[in-house]
This record gives structure tokens, sequence and C-alpha cells, in this order.
């Protein structure tokens, strides 16, 4: 299947635009594509007339082009027909927004479509689903786009069954300013499923890391994914609900999907380096770290701080992870006194954690990252900083991440997410070095590394 029309289409059609009611989920398609994003859309309801000035066609046939990206908002019972059209049309692919269908107990309205476009070869998403979201080209999500919370263009792309927890996800993605690629809705995933995209976004050059919201598979589904997702040669991150038997039960009444046995699953995704996130928080930080930093790390982490506290928090949840923290030897920790102000020489803790004490200035932390991502038992640096120090200035996050680019090794950071400490996030982030606001959102981009093992 060529996929590519449906996430870079030059034009679209939108099927269910009303004249008389402007919030109808087509006209909300209708309205953002044509106003924000460089595709050519054409509203179509069979009563004609126009919205917002623009034409309604009656029928794809009248449309003066063909059609790469057909968006299917009509009752689900006008499916067939409407299908029947596009297909006539030679149009090239489509997101079937309406619900419906397998969810609500119509598996043979669902069969009856997929069975036209596979016959047809074209290709959709859906039914159920709000459809496909890439920045700044194309949006068939029904949400008013005063109301969409939306990431900057990254490299991250995710599919989810379910489009609020992918909606939701987005507003995540932009609070922690982690760049998005594409974001796919896929709903009941009637023709288009994982697997279909886990093979084009292995092969899209604009991803990096690819991230499923998965609520289960059809029969035999899961191994194959566990298999090609293993082999794919990107950091692939799996969310699985439907891991309780009442989640079970939840998935199979929102989506219709077999959630199967987790337990299985969850090992398989472990035994072929598939990144498994256990809740949100893990998936937010995961994609940020590895995003940054696809390549795997053992797991062998020096960490600098200024408050022997906050060192011992991050101690303790690498512990809770698995990941080591190397005593340092008494000649590295000569070396990094060595490199310290005088205020800080006699007093500063440097077994690893570090700890700089209050004393600490912007070179003690450039000296001691210098000397960290030296050393060959060292393969990441957790640099968990207070702005509020005296010694610590907003351009610290330029300054550390710069170093981490020179060594070539991943650098995590720790910052208390303020507007007054922005200027000092953004130095890390421009460089590539991702940042969380707690010790344990830290600790996770180290984790996903960690577990970043493809086969």
């Amino acid at each position: 299947m060529d996929l590519k029309p449906l996430f870079e289409p030059q034009s679209m059609a939108v099927f269910g635009v009303s004249s008389s009611n402007d919030r109808h989920p087509a006209n909300e398609i209708f309205n953002k594509n044509r106003l924000r994003y460089p595709v050519r859309v054409y509203g179509v309801n069979p009563r004609g007339g126009t919205l917002n000035g623009e034409t309604i066609y009656r029928g794809i046939s009248e449309i003066p082009e063909q059609v790469d990206l057909a968006v299917i908002a009509v009752r689900a019972d006008l499916v067939p027909e409407v299908l029947s059209g596009c297909i006539e049309a030679q149009a090239r692919c489509a997101a079937i927004i309406s619900g419906g269908f397998k969810e609500v107990g119509r598996q043979d309205l669902q069969d009856r479509i997929t069975d036209m476009a596979r016959e047809a070869a074209l290709p959709f998403v859906g039914p159920n689903c709000l459809g496909i979201y890439v920045p700044s080209h194309v949006d068939t999500f029904f949400l008013p786009s005063e109301r969409m919370v939306k990431p900057l263009i990254g490299n991250v792309s995710f599919v989810s069954q379910s489009g609020g927890i992918l909606v939701d996800h987005l507003i995540k993605f932009a609070q922690e300013g982690i760049g998005l690629s594409k974001a796919v809705s896929i709903g009941n995933k009637a023709l288009i499923g994982e697997l279909d995209l886990l093979a084009f976004l292995s092969d899209d050059p604009a991803t990096r890391v690819i991230a499923f919201y998965v609520e289960g598979f059809g029969r035999n589904e899961g191994r194959e994914f566990v298999l090609k997702a293993g082999a794919c040669g990107k950091p692939v991150i799996v969310l699985k609900s439907g891991k309780s038997p009442g989640g079970s039960r939840a998935v199979s009444s929102h989506t219709a999907s077999l959630a199967g046995d987790y337990a299985s699953f969850s090992a398989a995704l472990s035994q072929y380096g598939i990144v498994e996130a256990k809740n949100d928080l893990e998936l937010v930080s995961f994609c940020e770290s590895l995003s940054a930093y696809p390549k795997p790390i053992e797991g062998r982490v020096g960490i600098v701080s200024v408050s022997g506290g906050h060192g011992a928090m991050a101690v303790d949840a690498c512990a809770l992870q698995g990941i080591q923290v190397p005593t340092l030897t008494e000649s590295v920790q000569e070396q990094l006194r060595k490199g310290l102000n005088p205020s800080a020489q006699g007093i500063a803790s440097l077994t690893n954690p570090i700890d700089l004490t209050g004393s600490g200035v912007d070179d003690d932390f450039v000296n001691t990252a210098k000397t960290l991502f030296s050393l060959d038992e060292i393969d990441c640096v957790l640099a968990l900083l207070l702005p509020y120090i005296p010694g610590i200035t907003s351009d610290l996050g330029a300054k550390l991440s710069s170093v981490a680019k020179q060594y070539g090794k991943p650098l995590i950071a720790y910052v208390p997410r303020v507007d007054k400490y922005d200027m000092l996030i953004e130095g890390l982030e421009l460089n590539g070095s991702p940042v969380s606001p707690s010790i344990e959102g830290a600790v996770l981009m180290v984790e996903a590394l960690r577990r970043n093992r493809p086969c």
C-alpha cells in the first residue's frame, strides 16, 4: 500500500460538510485545512450549496482533480456509498472518521467497507477514528483549532487506537518540548493497522522514534508486530492498555480489539528490544529521550548536582530501574576536585553522585561533565540543575549540552519547569539534550536509552 498520499496529500475531499451546521465534524476538518494547511480542500454533500463562499460538490465525481485523501465523516450506513464513489473516482487514500461499526456490533458493515477497499486497493484508516495530523501539512482531526494544543515539528511519530489518548499526548508533547513528525488515530483499524504504519514509518526520513498506543491485535498480529518492531532499526515505544480483566473488557467495547495475554506480550517486547512504557509519564519521557538519543546505552550513569538530597533521590530512582551508578575511583575524584573553584574544592562530594554543593558554579558543572564523559565506565550523564543556586547562570544549559555534543554521549537534565528558568531549559533542548521537570522523569529518560536494544 502506498501511504504517502495519506500524510502528504495535495488534494482532499471532505464528505459530510453542512451548510447549516458549522460545528459539524466535517466542517471543522474542511475549514481548518482550507485556512491553515497547504492542501486543496473540497467539501462534498449530496445537497450541494456553499460553505464560507466555497462550492459544496454533490459528489466526488464533480471535483475537478483526482483526490489524494478522502475524509469521510458521514453516518455509518452512508459510508459504503461514499466509499464506492471514491473508488470510482480513483481517490488514493481515505480516513473514515465515522463511528458505528464493529465497536457497536456492526461487524457486517465494517467487513463490507473493508472488502470494498481491499479489492480496489484503496488504503484507509479507521473507521471510528480522528485520522491524520501532520504539522504544517494536514489535519483530519475534527477538533476546533482554537482548542487544540499542537507540538512543534520534530521526529516522533505516534500511532494510537484511541483518538483521546493521542490528543492528550500531543498536549504533553507540547508541554515538554517534544517535536512531532506524524500523529495517526487508527480507531478500529479495519484495514490499515500498526503493522502497515510500522513499515511506512520505518522508512520515513522524517521519523526517528515510533510510538504506539495499543489496545489489542487481531489473531497472530501481536507476534508479527513484535518481530518487525524489533528489527525496524528505529526505537519503538509501546504503551499497552487492557492489562487487567477490567481493562480488557473496556478495550473490547471501545475499538472491539482483542487485548490478548499481556504478560506474554510484555515479555516479548523486552526480549526484542522494544521499549515498553508502563504509563503516560514513561511514554512522554521515553519519546523525549529517544528522539534526542536513538542509540542504546548500557546504563552506567554519572550524576552531578549541587544538592546531596537530589543526588540521593536520583540514585534511588536509578536503583528501582536497575540503572548503575558506579562509584568513582580516588584518582578520578582527585581529577574532578582539581577542576572545581576554590570554594567548592574542600566541601564537594565526588564519589557519584557528585554534589558540588551550593558553592558550585557553571564552570564546575562543565569541568565535571567533561571528566565524566571521558570515562569508559560512564555512558550517560544526569545533571540535576537547580537554577536558584547563586553561582549558576542561565547559560549553563547551553554550556553543558555543547560538552555532550563534543563527547557524543547522552546528557539528560532535571530542571524545575517554571517560566523564569526557560532560558536555561532552552539552552539544553536547542542543543538536543532532553529535560525533565522531575527527577523520576529524568531517570526514566535514561531507562529508555537502556531498554532500547534492537535485535
